[in-house]
């Protein structure tokens, strides 16, 4: 390799690259390349990448920004093939940066040269050994490999791993990603043998759809947490629909990791703490957790975490009590949290183990330890040490009190039993691995086509665009609905009273009012709908009414006239929309409809192409989903004609990627068997 910046100036980057990778024991040949130095550290320094005796297979380049590109543009005449670009001075530069990094990519992609950077820390890799990094510490060996956006936060986890014993297999900082990238590294990592758990943190992701095939096919054979930055709306675009206003980049990374089986951590912490869990214990197979602990207090903490994060406090056999409550003083509890007493020494918990562990009623164990006047520590950890691996099920333990466990921690770690410093900690990393596990699981997804009528679709969108509009007016929205077989109140367009009026009668009372315009997106926000008419007195009434409003409060609208819609029985509101997301394209949402969709926000999402499984999932995690199910004596709704609309949408969106909003709301929803219906719909073109 080449080290082209390479220097023995003390503060220079070129030093400490050089440095480090000396000291890594890197077994390869290293080539310093400076004009100024004839030697650097006891090695012949060249002028220049062609005045190297061979092509060197990879080049590390410490260069002032300006000068990269004629470095790089050498390199490829030379025949490299890979560089870590590690000057700073880019697109996150400002507009000069942006311009300096398009043409470095287009001189790395002229050469065929893969690029990592620019800005970035470097990267290391303890099986090579190779630390070719400007880290003032190196990676220890390890199992976890980790790749990161920010260079800062690589050097601040170094410390942090050291401190707790968390060891790397490869450690990259993506710094730019002008060439390489998140996708790019996962594929790497997935061959690498070295590797058993990839963890990241990204900011973003360069290409949505290729990260979610190769994330979801890496996720099969090891797991991939990662820890995502930068999920506030904060200067995201303005949006009209509740879809669009409830979405988001947040909603849409969350369903996205849910797809490909990615692990979302919710803190930098808990990304390490899951990825120290992977390493060292098998993912639990299902949600039961036992508990032995020598206090009450943290037991009764650890039932609540495991409560409060889907996980279940497992219930022992009769027979684990029964001998339990034989060798156990009278006092302690024998049933799960299992209580062996503050005065319990090594021997005690060894019991608690030998009974509790193969007990078939539990998939894992936390053992908690509290360090009291007779506590033996260090004998306790041996003889968990000796019991945990007899049983095949995940084992952590919670040794509380800092230096005063050190020991038993070490002796833990060195059978490979995570030590955590509290029990809410341990429970957080038990349900992420255990949500690693439903992943695996999981069956094979529907995927189901409807026969709709896409001409016919193709043929409105193509009538909007020609009159300068993205936006179809809801009579429009409803025919692309009824297309692709939704099933749509009745509704007719009257553009005056005369066919307003005759419309009703054809429709039959009771029916709704809606004023009909393209620029009027919300229309009870500003008095444009009216319910429950039964006679022609009240239509007039509500057709002056709607009318007026309109103008009164939106005056620039073109008012196309009324929709005069059937008056639908008491049903279920939901609503059904759609955002595209800029990155993982179409996203679904399912929610509890009407007007207060905004502020109650129970709403799930998932990306399309929605599957049955999916759609199913989805309603389930509303919070409102038991007035679906039938509550307080009320029948339930037809929950299967929902996911049905809700497939028919993906179907829609997905055929036609011009489609960038989407709302049904509400969409009614019948009792069982008796169907759902389209009632207001609105959907928004790409410009």
């Amino acid at each position: 390799m080449a080290v082209i910046g390479a220097s023995e100036k003390p503060g220079k980057v070129g030093r400490v690259v050089l440095e480090n990778i000396l000291r890594s024991g890197f077994p390869g040949k290293v080539y310093p390349v400076n004009p100024s130095h004839d030697a650097v550290f006891d090695l012949t320094c060249y002028p220049s990448v062609s005045a190297l005796p061979e092509a060197p297979d990879l080049a590390v380049i410490i260069v002032p920004a300006p000068a990269v590109r004629e470095v790089l543009e050498e390199c490829g005449s030379s025949g490299v093939k890979a560089a870590v670009i590690i000057s700073a001075g880019f697109k996150e530069s400002g507009r000069e940066g942006y311009r300096r990094e398009t043409e470095l990519r287009d001189t790395a992609r002229r050469h065929g040269i893969r690029v990592l950077g620019p800005n970035c820390l470097g990267l290391a890799d303890t099986a090579t050994p190779l630390n070719a990094t400007f880290a003032t510490r190196a990676p220890q060996p390890g199992k976890v490999a980790f790749m990161s956006q920010s260079g800062a936060l690589c050097t601040a986890v170094l410390g942090w791993s050291q401190e707790n014993h968390l060891g790397f297999s490869r450690f990259i900082s993506l710094g730019n990603k002008m060439d390489l990238d998140e996708s790019d590294f996962l594929e790497s990592l997935e061959k690498d043998g070295n590797t058993a758990v990839i963890a990241a943190y990204l900011e973003g992701v360069n290409d949505g759809d290729k990260f979610l095939q190769v994330a979801e096919r890496v996720s099969r054979s090891k797991p991939v947490i990662v820890f995502k930055a930068g999920v506030t709306e904060a200067g995201a675009r303005a949006v009209s629909s509740h879809t669009g206003t409830l979405a988001g980049s947040e909603n849409a990374y969350t369903a996205a990791f849910r797809r490909c089986g990615a692990l979302r951590a919710e803190t930098v912490e808990d990304l390490f703490l899951l990825a120290r869990g992977f390493s060292l214990q098998p993912p639990p197979r299902g949600p039961r957790v036992a508990v032995i602990t020598n206090a009450g207090g943290p037991g009764i903490i650890a039932s609540d975490a495991l409560e409060r994060s889907g996980l279940v406090l497992a219930s022992l056999a009769e027979d684990t009590a029964r001998s339990l409550r034989e060798g156990l003083p009278e006092a302690a509890s024998v049933y799960n949290p299992v209580d062996v007493l503050g005065d319990a020494g090594a021997e005690r918990y060894r019991l608690a183990l030998r009974h509790v562990l193969p007990d078939p009623g539990n998939d894992a164990l936390l053992v908690i330890l509290t360090p009291q006047a007779m506590t033996e520590i260090r004998e306790t950890a041996v003889a968990l040490a000796e019991e945990a691996g007899k049983a095949g099920k995940t084992v952590f333990a919670v040794f509380m009190g800092g230096d005063e466990v050190a020991e038993a921690e070490e002796i833990l770690r060195g059978s490979g039993i995570p030590n955590f410093r509290f029990p809410e900690e341990a429970v957080r990393t038990l349900r992420g691995m255990k949500a690693y596990t439903d992943f695996l699981s999981r069956p094979r997804l529907t995927r189901v086509r409807f026969a709709v009528d896409a001409g016919k679709v193709r043929q409105t969108f193509d009538s909007v665009r020609a009159q300068g509009r993205k936006e179809l007016v809801e009579v429009e929205a409803r025919e692309v609905f009824q297309a692709y077989g939704f099933p749509v109140a009745r509704t007719i367009l009257a553009t005056n009273l005369e066919e307003c009026i005759r419309a009703a009668r054809e429709i039959a009372y009771p029916v709704v009012v809606k004023i009909a315009s393209p620029l009027i997106l919300h229309k009870t926000d500003i008095g444009g709908v009216v319910v429950g008419i039964g006679n022609t007195d009240d239509l007039i009434a509500a057709y002056e009414n709607v009318t007026a409003n309109a103008r009164k409060f939106v005056p620039a609208a073109s008012i196309w006239g009324v929709l005069v819609q059937e008056m639908l029985p008491p049903s279920r509101e939901l609503i059904l929309g759609m955002s595209r997301d800029s990155q993982f394209g179409p996203l679904i949402m399912a929610g509890l409809g009407g007007v207060y969709v905004e502020v109650l926000k129970d709403v799930a999402f998932r990306l399309a192409p929605l599957s049955e499984e999916e759609a199913r999932e989805m309603l389930r995690e509303l919070k409102s989903y038991w007035l679906l199910q039938g509550a307080r004596g009320e029948k339930p709704a037809d929950i299967d004609a929902v996911i049905e609309c809700m497939l028919r949408v993906s179907q829609l969106v997905t055929d036609f990627p011009e489609i960038i909003e989407l709302d049904i709301n509400p969409l009614r929803v019948m009792e069982d068997g008796k169907g759902c219906l389209a009632a207001d719909a609105r959907i928004v073109l790409e410009e």
